[in-house]
């Protein structure tokens, strides 16, 4: 018998299946739990909560809680590699929440600048970079632009 740890359900499968579509995109339970039933798949909020957890133990999925009071995001990174020169980076939106993921060289030498100068090595699984994402941006903008109207 399988130990427990290594036992796949076919709710995992499913739930692994789906993630490896969309890898790099941030998702959360409730949106996993969405996308899941538009596809005829009935799988609670608990079970995928239950098996994005197993596949965060077993290095295939990647959680990040990056606002209070915002659920915690889930990507699929199978086997992408990370390192020191290979970093990655996001940036969160303070209006909507939206999380970006960055792969970005510029910010991998920031690191390596911070390593090596300031003797301060960056975790960037927890760096976050926080301000307005492209279309909230634009809204605000909008919305400013309106004021000069009146």
């Amino acid at each position: 018998m399988a130990q427990r740890g290594n036992y796949h359900t076919k709710q995992y499968q499913t739930i692994l299946e789906y993630m490896e579509t969309i890898p790099g995109e941030h998702v959360t339970v409730g949106d996993l739990h969405e996308r899941l039933l538009a596809k005829g798949s009935a799988i609670g909020t608990t079970t995928i909560y239950r098996q994005l957890e197993r596949m965060v133990d077993n290095g295939l999925v990647k959680k990040y809680t990056i606002m209070t009071g915002l659920p915690a995001c889930y990507e699929f990174i199978g086997s992408m590699p990370e390192d020191e020169e290979n970093p990655w980076f996001h940036c969160c939106c303070e209006s909507c929440g939206k999380l970006i993921h960055l792969h970005c060289g510029e910010l991998a030498e920031l690191g390596i600048h911070l390593k090596n100068v300031h003797r301060f090595s960056v975790d960037p699984k927890r760096t976050v970079f926080y301000g307005l994402c492209e279309d909230c941006m634009k809204k605000k903008e909008k919305e400013e632009n309106k004021e000069w109207l009146y």
